[in-house]
């Protein structure tokens, strides 16, 4: 992959990476209740599981997928229905945004759960892999050894997704210590509104030519 390709392909990511998404929500609720440093736990699992993602596109999976149709509704509702869960549960929350020193030696426990979380989010999520799938291989020298070059992919989406995801994480952290009470069940509320709102459009979500 040359130096010209890298960077149009940083770009490109760039637009689409920024939009707020499920993980990138996650995140910021993460951020807020449980401070940036245990949110970076959920960062984790959504990258681990983009990992998985591109290697599944470089292993021809996405294509799999693709044409499959009883795959593609299986992943759909899955994580529809799991995305319309989390909403739910942020709607429901009385305890709001819980500081981090609210919870004194539960980081790990509390970390591998938000890891998990983000984990299963960002792989039962069918328009990422087919977004990948048509994405991913025009930036792909076919004619070069296609390891380096999947490995190089994954490790700048790693990256620019990590920045992002901290991003939202540190200003939800930053809006726990702008406002108390009820503004806290407030931005609960909204991030809960708005994961339901993704949870309908992944459920309407159809396959190109469908």
């Amino acid at each position: 992959m040359s130096t010209a390709t890298l960077l149009l392909f940083i770009l490109a990511s760039a637009v689409a990476i920024v939009t707020p998404g499920p993980t990138v929500l996650l995140a910021m609720s993460n951020g807020s209740r449980h401070g940036v440093r245990t949110a970076c736990w959920g960062m984790g699992g959504a990258v681990l599981a983009d990992f998985i993602l591109v290697g599944a596109v470089a292993s021809g999976l996405g294509v799999v997928l693709a044409a499959s149709e009883v795959a593609f509704h299986v992943i759909k509702w899955a994580g529809a229905a799991y995305l319309a869960y989390l909403g739910w549960k942020m709607l429901r929350s009385d305890a709001a945004l819980v500081l981090p020193a609210a919870e004194p030696g539960a980081a790990r426990p509390v970390g591998l759960k938000l890891g998990l979380r983000s984990f299963v989010v960002a792989l039962t999520n069918p328009k990422a892999l087919l977004f990948m799938s048509a994405f991913l291989p025009q930036f792909i020298n076919t004619q070069a050894p296609l390891l380096p070059q999947y490995a190089t992919v994954a490790g700048v989406l790693a990256l620019m997704n990590i920045l992002t995801m901290l991003a939202y994480a540190t200003l939800g952290a930053q809006l726990v210590r702008a406002f108390q009470g009820s503004g806290l069940r407030w931005l609960n509320r909204v991030c809960g509104s708005l994961m339901i709102g993704l949870a309908g459009t992944l459920a309407l979500y159809r396959r190109s030519g469908a």
